[in-house]
């Protein structure tokens, strides 16, 4: 994907490092692929890693595993009839779109499991549905800033919480222990490596309701060290693990971790990445903060999770502390206010190469998109998106908005750098799949979605190599096949540029390498 190189015949390997393109060098090994496609190894700029591990050990409540409310309700039946009463029913992935538009409720899951405790998580990780065993032993009278517990007319809470809320539950079960989180760490790690990822960004370590334990960074240590960490990990801790740190008198107050440390902090196989603030929720949660309300919920806009004061501040002392900041948003509004923020502090506090983001980018106003440029911010969408949930985006959003939504060739035309990203385990992670999708912007129900969006497929890899290894501060060893980087590849059974779009995300990966070295498959 190197613009000097874009393509070579033959590549030589170093000590990690490719050391020559289509040159005729001595080697002690010589492996002949028979024609297959060597790329540069996948980077995902925004996922779950130890979530995904932990998502393996739940029941799965995705579609199409799980096609109506009914299934769901089975799912949850079965499991307790397996375990004895008090003990935890943990289920994830459900999407009330592909269920015909209801939530479960409090009412039904205590029908079939009233002496359980059940909590069912959302495929967005922005809302969860508990039974009335987890309501009662939760302090409903302390819900954090942001979060919602949802009551119906006469008051009472209907098991649905969005957003922060989530935290009244999370309270019950986390911290998870540092084994566990290195156990689901490494059974993540190794599925991503038969996918062709070399590089991930873990959004959302040490705090909030999408952290899993203060001391998280630990597990990621434990599985490295065990040689059970197979890519490079940029670990983004969430805003609440950080604080005002004083620093001299003349460099004042910041927003930070004790001892100064900050983004880049680390080795280029684990390292912190950026700090991660939320700005507001989810398009098909009806929790993102718009401008006008949503096609098919009237009446809402959805909302922020903070004062824009606050937002401000956060973002202003980890910018002065040094950090790139990663600050989620995806509705209109929010997007619109995060780069006012952004401007504000880059107009006080001028930085080189700050590379904030903006996470998911969801919804982006023509006019936003060229300050996004302008301030040389890096939006950081996910394509797959378009294909598991676009549906349920498009009846959220309405005609005019989805036009809007999760832009790709607008970011290419305005000079911006595309990302490739899957927030998973929202939704399945295969970087093939997202390329798939950012090209076809095909939904699951078959409607295009924002068609003028679409990409080249070399665009969409080159989103999944270099944008996001750009994204990482990790462009300058991965990211590209060049002389000097290391050799993180992967060997793939068919060429993404040359098959038909629809197939791409077929492809198989026959091997994954880091730094020279097999990760999955055979050469």
């Amino acid at each position: 994907m190197s613009d000097a190189h874009p393509r070579a015949e033959s590549l030589a390997v170093l000590n990690g490092r490719v050391v020559a393109l289509d040159e005729d060098v001595p080697a002690a090994r010589t492996v002949d692929l028979g024609g297959r496609t060597v790329v540069p190894g996948f980077h995902d700029a925004h996922n779950h890693m130890a979530m995904s591990g932990m998502r393996l050990r739940e029941i799965d409540l995705s579609y199409p595993a799980i096609r109506t409310l009914d299934e769901l309700y089975d799912a949850v039946k079965r499991a307790a009839a397996e375990i004895g009463p008090g003990e935890w029913i943990i289920g994830s992935g459900y999407d009330q779109n592909k269920l015909g538009g209801d939530h479960p409720t409090r009412a039904r899951l205590d029908e079939i499991a009233p002496r359980h405790l059940v909590w069912l998580k959302h495929t967005s990780g922005h809302m969860c549905v508990v039974g009335g065993a987890v309501l009662d032993a939760a302090d409903l009278d302390a819900v954090p800033e942001g979060g919602v517990v949802v009551r119906d007319d006469e008051g009472v809470p209907t098991g649905l919480l969005l957003e922060q809320a989530q935290e009244l539950v999370q309270r019950m079960v986390k911290p998870y222990s540092t084994g566990v989180l290195t156990e689901c760490i490494a059974a993540a790690s190794t599925q991503y490596a038969a996918e062709g990822l070399v590089a991930v960004t873990e959004c959302g370590v040490g705090g909030g309701w999408v952290g899993n334990s203060p001391v998280e960074a630990a597990a990621y240590q434990r599985a490295l060290a065990e040689g059970r960490l197979l890519q490079r990990v940029s670990l983004m801790p969430v805003s609440d693990a950080l604080h005002e740190v004083e620093r001299s008198e003349d460099e004042g107050s910041a927003y930070g971790m004790d001892l100064g440390v900050h983004t880049g902090f680390g080795s280029d196989r684990l390292r912190l990445g950026a700090m991660k603030v939320f700005s507001d929720g989810s398009l098909i949660g009806h929790t993102a903060a718009m401008f006008e309300p949503f096609a098919n919920s009237p009446g809402n806009s959805g909302f922020l999770q903070d004062e824009v004061e606050n937002l401000r501040d956060m973002i202003l002392g980890a910018h002065l502390a040094g950090w790139q900041v990663a600050t989620h948003a995806i509705g209109d509004r929010a997007v619109s206010t995060v780069i006012d923020i952004y401007s504000e502090v880059l107009a006080e506090y001028p930085r080189e190469n700050h590379r904030h983001r903006i996470e998911h980018c969801g919804v982006c106003r023509p006019e936003d998109v060229e300050r996004i440029a302008a301030l040389g911010l890096v939006p950081t969408p996910q394509g797959r998106f378009i294909t598991e949930i676009g549906d349920g985006m498009i009846e959220a959003l309405g005609p005019e908005r989805t036009a809007w939504c999760y832009r790709g060739q607008s970011f290419l035309d305005a000079g911006v750098t595309l990302t490739g990203s899957s927030d998973r385990p929202v939704v399945l992670g295969a970087p093939l799949l997202g390329i798939q999708a950012m090209v076809t912007r095909r939904t699951s129900g078959g409607q295009l979605l924002a068609a003028d969006e679409a990409v080249s497929a070399y665009d969409a890899l080159r989103a999944y190599t270099l944008g996001s290894a750009y994204a990482s501060f990790l462009d300058d060893v991965s990211g590209s096949l060049e002389v000097g980087k290391y050799a993180d590849l992967v060997v793939l059974g068919a060429d993404p540029l040359e098959v038909d779009p629809e197939t791409i995300g077929e492809i198989t990966v026959d091997a994954t390498l880091l730094a020279g070295e097999l990760t999955h498959g055979e050469l």
